[in-house]
């Protein structure tokens, strides 16, 4: 058994004309192994952040199940950590007593200096050493965004959930933070899924790649495998022979097949069975 299981979930919701209701995505399946990372990619409406939702609990999927570590999802919990693109801070409390406010929900027993040890444990490694005491209105974007990840990353929570985290930095700083995410996940190898619109973004991060057709009743068409060794870094990942195949094959298939949900997978591609998505690998 997979360590995270998406188990033919569907999505409705009411219809905006008030009769009837819209499938927003149907029969989204994928098993995800422990410490793996898979982004999902799709154009907007095509479910990506609804499914992220119904991972962590925030929202009831129509039909199917999530399972992890071989209990069902039925809401939120500890074990799933979000990080929003919009920040999610607590205006009124510092840096670290944003984090540590999470700290202490998920470790009840610990004593106040275990906490304070573990919450400068990762703003350190989130290179926020000396910002502890400011709040979020004296924090630039890419600092927020710290904040998160390392209150994210603080539960240490089974499977980290990533919903365009990035999406309201600027490209340099992004890039900066992604790499710093990279060391993050590479010192404590979280199962992480994340869903984002940037292709380069998700090649460096993800072990694979969905591929969504577009809304409504949307679909997973493609799971790319990026067949990219790691270490990886933005510099010289683009040297990689298999970089352009990948990005490439994925701006095709947004461009050209996830209107219709045709596919371009090219020799590499192997059919899972059924209507179960193409899996790519170059």
């Amino acid at each position: 058994m997979a360590f995270l299981e998406i188990d033919h979930v569907t999505k409705y919701f009411p219809s905006p004309s008030g009769s009837g209701q819209v499938c927003i995505f149907k029969d989204a399946t994928i098993k995800i192994e422990k410490g793996e990372f898979v982004t999902t990619i799709g154009h907007s409406g095509c479910g990506k952040s609804t499914l992220l939702n119904i991972i962590a609990g925030l929202e009831t999927m129509t039909e199917g199940g999530i399972i992890l570590n071989g209990k069902e999802v039925t809401g939120p919990g500890l074990d799933r950590m979000v990080v929003f693109q919009n920040f999610s801070l607590m205006p009124w409390m510092t840096v670290f007593e944003n984090i540590r406010l999470a700290v202490r929900a998920a470790y009840p027993d610990w004593d106040r200096e275990k906490i304070a040890a573990h919450v400068h444990k990762y703003i350190s490694l989130v290179g926020l050493k000396g910002a502890e005491d400011k709040r979020p209105t004296a924090l630039s974007g890419g600092m927020k965004q710290r904040v998160g990840l390392a209150r994210a990353f603080s539960i240490e929570p089974k499977v980290l959930l990533l919903d365009e985290p990035f999406a309201q930095i600027d490209a340099l700083t992004r890039g900066v933070i992604q790499e710093e995410l990279v060391q993050m996940w590479n010192a404590t190898r979280n199962t992480v899924f994340m869903v984002t619109h940037d292709v380069d973004e998700a090649i460096l991060l993800s072990d694979r790649i969905m591929l969504m057709t577009n809304g409504p009743s949307a679909r997973i068409a493609e799971i790319v495998d990026v067949t990219i060794p790691r270490p990886r870094s933005r510099d010289t990942i683009i040297e990689h022979p298999h970089y352009y195949k990948i990005r490439n094959h994925i701006i095709h298939f947004l461009v050209r097949h996830a209107s219709h949900g045709e596919t371009d997978a090219g020799s590499g591609a192997e059919q899972a069975g059924g209507a179960a998505p193409l899996v790519v690998k170059f």
